[in-house]
């Protein structure tokens, strides 16, 4: 490429430095920050999911697919994320290849977690083997880990964007991330079922919920199956005696059984279980609800979201937009720089928390 053709390309330059210093190519560009932003034409997308799997991310998929291919530009398919990008498992996608799948758990495409994408010379075979395949831009569906590698691709000149595909609701720019909405009804009904056998037993039961280190799940699951305790990451100050005294004056007022809702970023479930029974003497079980949070058929919330941000994600890759990500906040959705979203932070909402500890 001429650099005639490189600066018929490029909106923005930094003259700080001089263009001979170096060979320019688009590459070169992109790494030293001299490019602001590029108007690529976008002929081809590819879509991947990274990471843990969700609900909902074959809607997102679907969605991607249908509205790139309604705006008249290819798509490709990738198969086990990062992974499947360096061992070149690409797929063509056409409309018939998402039907029937809008109502599936789990990821079409398939997932895995890459080491070797963390590293430089990961990032950069992947972006080659992007422009052998022609893909110009790629749809990431993941969560943050997932958003570093599509950042690392834009780094190397392939249009990126970010749509937040986790059960763990903990991507600080978005008020909802794919999957967490099937999540929390898919443990909220097992944590019935568990409350039924445990008041027959006039038991006390310790249900662990996933979520990472994040205590979204444990803190709407709580709230909506009325735990007596709920104890999450942020919040937990490791004080076991506060919830056997708890247990005690309950039973004393007539509490035939006990619900505590205990995330996975503290865990331990078991032996806490035996360490309250022996306190109490009052029967104690531990239940880890697992990996049934994240499968199953997604919600209708997760479906229409996850198609939205999907359709979103194609429209603004088509545009040329890169390094984004999507996001809904206060009713609305919108894009943001990945860089931006990677330094959001996000806290457990205080009077939600508060409101837990008086129902």
């Amino acid at each position: 490429m001429t650099k005639t053709r490189i600066l018929e390309n490029v909106e923005e330059i930094d003259y700080d430095k001089k263009a001979s210093d170096k060979k320019l190519t688009v590459k070169n560009a992109v790494r030293d920050g001299r490019i602001a932003r590029m108007s690529k034409e976008i002929k081809t997308i590819g879509v991947l999911t990274s990471g843990g799997d969700a609900p909902g991310m074959n809607a997102a998929i679907r969605a991607v697919v249908r509205k790139a291919i309604s705006n008249g530009v290819k798509v490709k398919g990738i198969k086990k994320g990062y992974q499947g990008l360096l061992n070149e498992e690409i797929i063509d996608l056409e409309r018939s290849s998402v039907s029937d799948t809008i109502q599936r758990g789990g990821t079409i495409l398939g997932t895995a977690r890459c080491t070797d994408f963390k590293y430089e010379e990961g990032q950069a075979k992947g972006a080659e083997i992007c422009e052998k395949h022609g893909i110009d831009g790629l749809v990431v569906i993941g969560g943050d880990g997932s958003y570093r590698g599509a950042q690392a691709l834009a780094r190397h000149g392939i249009n990126t964007v970010g749509i937040p595909g986790t059960i763990d609701l903990d991507i600080a720019c978005t008020d909802y991330t794919i999957g967490f909405d099937t999540a929390i009804n898919t443990a909220m009904q097992a944590i019935d079922k568990v409350r039924d056998t445990s008041s027959s037993h006039e038991r006390c039961s310790i249900i662990e919920v996933m979520g990472r280190n994040a205590g979204y799940i444990a803190l709407w699951c709580g709230i909506a199956n009325g735990a007596e305790d709920i104890l999450i990451p942020e919040k937990y100050d490791y004080n076991e005696q506060r919830i056997i005294n708890n247990i005690i004056n309950n039973r004393k007022h007539g509490k035939t059984h006990h619900i505590i809702i205990n995330a996975e970023g503290i865990g331990h479930s078991t032996s806490m279980a035996r360490r309250i029974e022996a306190a109490t003497g009052i029967e104690t079980r531990a239940t880890i609800l697992g990996y049934m949070q994240r499968g199953g058929s997604p919600t209708c919330k997760d479906r229409v979201y996850a198609s939205v941000m999907g359709a979103y994600a194609a429209d603004i890759l088509c545009e040329g937009k890169s390094n984004r990500v999507v996001a809904y906040q206060r009713g609305e959705f919108k894009d943001y720089d990945i860089e931006e979203a990677l330094q959001m932070q996000k806290e457990i909402p205080q009077y939600i928390y508060d409101v837990s500890g008086r129902l």
